[in-house]
């Protein structure tokens, strides 16, 4: 690897930026030829690299940015983000190196971002990132976005006009840095209008992210970054893509099926799996608020990258006063496998023989005095006919839902903000030993609240566990990020509980527990087990 010369850089007349204009040598050397083993990234543009490389006297990481001959970006959008980049420098957008025009190549060198783009984080990786990560890199990602928009310190306004997850970066400390540069517009700063700048020439973005109003109008305005970033929220909200072909047509285009779900108040359903039960309500509702303006139709009801970072600092603050946000006690519930209680049936609901089964006669005399025993049309009413906006998950052993009653009187309600409660619709079983189960009771078990045997069909009704299980909280990294005697108080309460399981053995047969991590679920209050 060669070191640049003194002559190789090229500095901007506007700026103190220095570039370096490495020879195609020094970059061919810096990739081991451009070896794919060594490709990080790819897209219409062509292919990224990571690589190696002098400057001076010191090696640096650098990711080498190659585009394509036969790439739409041609000599006028690398020209144009060479340009934009000597006159810019901020936190969060990625700083670029230098570049390389020998030969006819067009190669652009930044700085390494050792954790790839948000895109792979949110739809390829295998470790979901945790709310908390999520929030600081919208707030990041819409620093640098203000930062273009407002025109501080080059006097002029900058237009993205590709603001999408693949296009923002995570350095080292998961901060989210800004790049590809190369469609963006300069105009006139603070909020002066620079609306016509683009449109003599063709429409230009990523379908998913694209603003309606410019797709059809062709006026460019600071809000058409706006709408973009209104979509990243969404995505981040709800870990799904932009477009996603493989879905119906409802769900295929997110900003559709998210302005949907806010507009029929199920704002529930566009909380990503991994992270659903760690985000505080309040929060929660907030942020979709944030989120569902970018993407208002009218652009002038929009709010500002300005408005928007404030707006997004406020959530986090209440996010981290908040105790109910994650793990936030003391103590654990064990999940207990109801199915050892249960015995295996080939029946299904579907038979509705007017001719009662012997195991349904069983199941009528299971009445016991703590236990409510709810009617199957109950159940329809507190989980909105078992919709898909209460469907929790599916197991080997039960279907699980969301459904909400009145806290005294149990009976069912249609309001959101009523006593929350899990359903699970046990498949294949009969005879439910309801008087050894009502025994599981203990502060760290979670609480068995009723049940539900008709259309031989059987249900258990339990409280409901906000904050998710175990296992979702290690991968997703909230657990790690509580207090050390908060860590302490979960291992204590898993242990009471196990102490509690243990002691009732020589009482009723019982099994030895098997823990498993995603048993133990967490509520706003305390962690237990299941």
């Amino acid at each position: 690897m060669s070191s640049t010369s003194e002559a190789g850089k090229l500095s901007s007349p506007t700026s103190s930026h220095t570039f370096h204009h490495f020879s195609l040598a020094e970059i061919q050397s810096a990739t081991n030829d451009f070896d794919d083993e060594l490709v990080i990234g790819k897209g219409g543009f062509g292919k990224v690299y990571k690589g190696h490389i002098r400057i001076e006297e010191n090696i640096h990481v650098v990711a080498i940015k190659r585009l394509d001959s036969m790439s739409d970006q041609g000599d006028t959008e690398f020209r144009a983000e060479i340009e934009i980049l000597s006159k810019l420098h901020h936190r969060h957008l990625v700083s670029l190196i230098g570049f390389c025009d020998d030969n006819e190549e067009m190669i652009l060198v930044y700085e390494y971002m050792p954790n790839g783009t948000l895109y792979h984080h949110l739809h390829k990786a295998e470790t979901p990132l945790n709310w908390v990560r999520r929030l600081k890199i919208a707030i990041g990602a819409a620093s640098g976005l203000e930062f273009l928009h407002t025109g501080v310190d080059i006097q002029q306004g900058v237009i993205h006009r590709d603001i999408k997850s693949s296009n923002i970066l995570l350095d080292e400390n998961w901060a989210a840095m800004i790049s590809d540069f190369g469609l963006s517009k300069t105009g006139p700063a603070n909020n002066q209008s620079f609306s016509d700048v683009d449109r003599s020439v063709s429409v230009k973005g990523t379908f998913g992210y694209l603003d309606p109003e410019y797709f059809y109008t062709r006026r460019l305005t600071r809000k058409t970054d706006v709408f973009a970033f209104g979509v990243v929220l969404f995505e981040l909200l709800s870990g799904r893509l932009a477009v996603d072909i493989y879905l119906n047509e409802e769900q295929c285009s997110l900003v559709k099926w998210a302005r949907k779900c806010v507009k029929d108040r199920k704002v529930d359903q566009l909380v990503d799996s991994s992270i659903r039960g760690t985000i505080f309500p309040k929060c929660l509702r907030r942020f979709v608020q944030i989120a569902d303006s970018c993407l208002y139709p009218v652009p002038k009801g929009r709010p500002s990258m300005t408005e928007i970072v404030a707006s997004l600092q406020v959530l986090l603050e209440l996010h981290e006063k908040s105790d109910n946000y994650v793990v936030s006690s003391s103590k654990m519930r064990f999940a207990w496998k109801i199915h050892k209680y249960l015995v295996p049936t080939k029946k299904e609901c579907g038979n509705t023989s007017s001719q009662k089964s012997p195991e349904n006669k069983t199941n009528q005399k299971l009445v016991t005095r703590d236990l409510k025993k709810f009617t199957y049309s109950e159940l329809q009413r507190a989980t909105r006919y078992f919709g898909d906006d209460s469907h929790l998950g599916d197991g080997r052993y039960a279907e699980v839902h969301k459904g909400w009653i009145d806290n005294t009187t149990y009976s069912p309600s249609k309001d959101d903000s009523a006593f929350p409660i899990t359903i699970k619709r046990l498949r294949h079983y009969k005879n439910l030993d309801l008087e050894t189960l009502k025994g599981f009771r203990h502060p760290n078990l979670v609480k068995l609240l009723g049940y539900c045997s008709e259309c031989e069909q059987l249900f258990l009704v339990y409280e409901f566990m906000p904050n998710g299980n175990l296992q979702d909280g290690l991968h997703s990294g909230v657990v790690a990020q509580l207090p050390l005697d908060k860590k302490v108080k979960i291992a204590v309460g898993i242990a009471r509980a196990i102490v509690f399981l243990n002691k009732i053995r020589g009482e009723v047969t019982v099994r030895e527990p098997q823990l498993q991590r995603r048993k133990i679920l967490l509520d706003e209050v305390q962690s237990k087990l299941l």
